[in-house]
């Protein structure tokens, strides 16, 4: 069995052609949050109860963050346990450092964390999003990783292009190009309200990247580790003269 989940919410066109793809593959269980839940990263709700409602079967909607979900899920709302979740399609890119605001990515990440393999799919794209290419890719990625698997604490961000792509890559994680992402207005009132995030960002055009691939029209299938300790700078710091206590 596969469990699925993503950002958008539980009617999102991406998520149901997911689902109808991979469905060639093995069952599929969907949990997915009732409405789109968009760069909450990985939050868990803790300060009250969660509510699980059954849209059809095989299909619950809860009325939290994808991490929600797929935590839910693992440890409680199945009877199965699953070998494999995924996560997406997501409505727009995954790239560069979208992975740490991304729920799309979290949801895989809270998978990959209680011990279950995992992937996010993500579409490029802004309005209308063609998910032909991806929904074509999934299950052949997922029939090679069942012949060799990922290793633990591993998962895949799997993003593609706008238009249809020709082939795939395997990619390290780019870097984004950063500018001024706020858009400020005043209301009637005459208070001041702000947008987050109104700007195209650019990326640092770097060969071998997840950026590269998708302006080249490929997909990007980038391995992510849960593991963030900057190795390098460990013997570094056992050389900072810290005078304490």
């Amino acid at each position: 069995m596969i469990l699925a989940s993503n950002d958008d919410g539980i009617h999102s066109e991406g998520l149901v052609r997911l689902v109808r793809a991979l469905g060639e593959l093995d069952t599929v269980t969907v949990v997915a949050p009732d409405r789109e839940r968009l760069a909450v990263s990985h939050a868990l709700t803790l300060t009250r109860p969660l509510r699980v409602d059954k849209v059809r079967e095989g299909w619950f909607a809860v009325d939290g963050t994808p991490t929600d979900c797929v935590h839910l899920a693992l440890n409680g709302l199945l009877d199965e346990r699953p070998w494999l979740v995924v996560s997406g399609m997501n409505k727009g890119a995954n790239l560069g450092e979208d992975v740490t605001y991304s729920g799309t990515v979290s949801a895989a990440m809270e998978a990959v964390l209680l011990g279950v393999p995992a992937v996010a799919f993500s579409q490029s794209g802004r309005g209308r999003f063609d998910y032909e290419s991806l929904a074509a890719f999934a299950p052949a990625l997922l029939r090679g990783l069942r012949q060799l698997p990922l290793p633990p604490d591993t998962l895949l961000n799997v993003n593609a292009p706008e238009t249809a792509a020709a082939g795939y890559v395997v990619t390290r994680q780019g870097k984004r190009r950063y500018g001024a992402a706020i858009i400020e207005k005043t209301d009637p009132r005459g208070r001041k309200y702000y947008w987050v995030g109104g700007d195209e960002l650019g990326f640092h055009n770097e060969a071998g990247t997840d950026f590269a691939a998708i302006d080249a029209g490929l997909i990007s299938v980038t391995p992510l580790h849960l593991d963030l300790t900057n190795y390098e700078t460990t013997e570094t710091m056992k050389a900072v003269p810290v005078a304490w206590p």
